[in-house]
């Protein structure tokens, strides 16, 4: 027996001491949820909103396009255009023509509108790589000049013809020559013929390659019966496009290698944006500034389908590889 003023016995230190949490656990509970819940909220906000802001197109993202002369008329209607229709733009103007397909192909552009299907052959060729044609532009018929005749048919048996020796222009007028009747080949017309495949002793005239400036003063030569002048030496020479007395065919399958076109990378040869883009500069008002910018010259060629370009690129590239 125990007495009363004897202390207590000490509890046993072994026994787990019971606390009713649950109202705590409760609480905190509920706290963490609401936190889960509002950081959920605004997360998405944030997601959704900077996938709007930055979706391709957008003010904040436009679509950048690699071009030479970004100030020309086509491209400044062109930008207006493009962002009545909800498309921003960033025009990016290129010095020369080496930098911008290695810009595309990097990501530093979106798409670019300044080459025909040749040069990207040789582009794609030569770096292995696939930039892929999403739309026509126009096409720029190549002319053969001359001072001491009219007409092409004029042109003397055993003439000189001059024509430019520059890997792209040299085969195009050629090709030229070869569709005028003045030249026959040893075998098919590509975008890689030289002087070489041509047959003289069953040619009409007799072909000398120069550099292309130099060909347009050839004509003040009186040894010299006309000259295939590129469209980019023309004016300077004195001439107008329309003095030419035969030009090829833009219609033509030989002309095909000079379609100009805008290009992508081939994962984007669908994207809905891109294509409207290439609509928006297809529409009249647009390729009428263009026109003008050419002096007349141009040949559009916006009937051509993504997939016609595309096959036409694939058919060049071979003839590339085959060279």
């Amino acid at each position: 027996m125990t007495s009363a003023n004897q202390p207590a016995a000490p509890a046993n230190n072994n026994e787990p001491v019971r606390v009713n949490n649950t109202p705590r656990n409760i609480i905190i509970a509920v706290v963490v949820v609401a936190i889960i819940a509002v950081a959920a909220f605004f997360g998405f906000r944030a997601v959704s909103g900077s996938n709007q802001a930055d979706a391709k197109g957008s003010k904040d993202n436009p679509v950048k396009i690699g071009v030479v002369g970004a100030t020309d008329p086509e491209w400044v209607l062109f930008k207006q255009k493009a962002e009545k229709a909800g498309i921003y733009v960033d025009i990016v103007d290129f010095q020369d023509y080496t930098s911008e397909n290695p810009a595309l192909d990097s990501g530093e552009l979106d798409l670019n509108e300044f080459q025909h299907l040749l040069y990207l052959a040789n582009y794609n060729v030569s770096n292995n790589k696939d930039l892929q044609p999403i739309g026509g532009t126009a096409i720029y018929p190549l002319g053969v000049y001359s001072t001491k005749v009219k007409d092409i048919k004029d042109i003397a048996a055993g003439s000189t013809v001059t024509i430019p020796n520059d890997e792209t222009n040299q085969a195009r007028a050629i090709g030229v020559l070869k569709a005028a009747g003045l030249v026959t080949l040893k075998g098919d017309w590509t975008a890689f013929s030289t002087p070489a495949d041509i047959d003289e002793a069953k040619s009409k005239v007799k072909v000398t390659p120069l550099k292309a400036e130099q060909v347009a003063t050839t004509l003040k030569d009186p040894t010299i019966a006309a000259g295939v002048i590129n469209n980019d030496y023309v004016a300077d020479a004195g001439l107008d496009p329309k003095d030419a007395i035969y030009q090829d065919d833009a219609e033509s399958e030989e002309a095909r290698p000079y379609i100009n076109v805008w290009v992508a990378r081939k994962d984007d040869v669908n994207n809905e944006t891109y294509k409207k883009l290439v609509q928006i500069f297809q529409e009249k008002d647009v390729l009428d500034a263009l026109q003008e910018k050419s002096g007349g010259t141009a040949v559009f060629a916006n009937k051509f389908s993504a997939q016609d370009l595309q096959g036409y690129l694939a058919d060049i590239e071979k003839d590339a590889k085959a060279q």
